[in-house]
């Protein structure tokens, strides 16, 4: 298991609509809203580093309203 936090910046007035679609997307385990240079971090799950970057490419980032993301994988320490 492989899990990531994306930080992501969005698009002024478009927050809710995209809050909305980012919590049903499968691999996202929590989501919260932030102040300051990022708008939101996505805590997210997947079996293996190809399926977190589909997440983030082919989900997060498709999302219209998502202007720029940022992903940190986790570790253990």
């Amino acid at each position: 298991m492989v899990s990531g936090l994306v930080l992501v910046r969005l698009q002024a007035g478009r927050e809710k609509t995209v809050l909305a679609k980012i919590r049903d997307i499968k691999g996202v385990s929590n989501l919260s809203a932030v102040f300051g240079r990022w708008d939101l971090v996505i805590d997210i799950e997947a079996i293996d580093i190809v399926s977190l970057t589909s997440v983030v490419v082919s989900k997060i980032r498709s999302v219209p309203g998502v202007f720029s993301t940022e992903t940190l994988i986790t570790t253990a320490i």
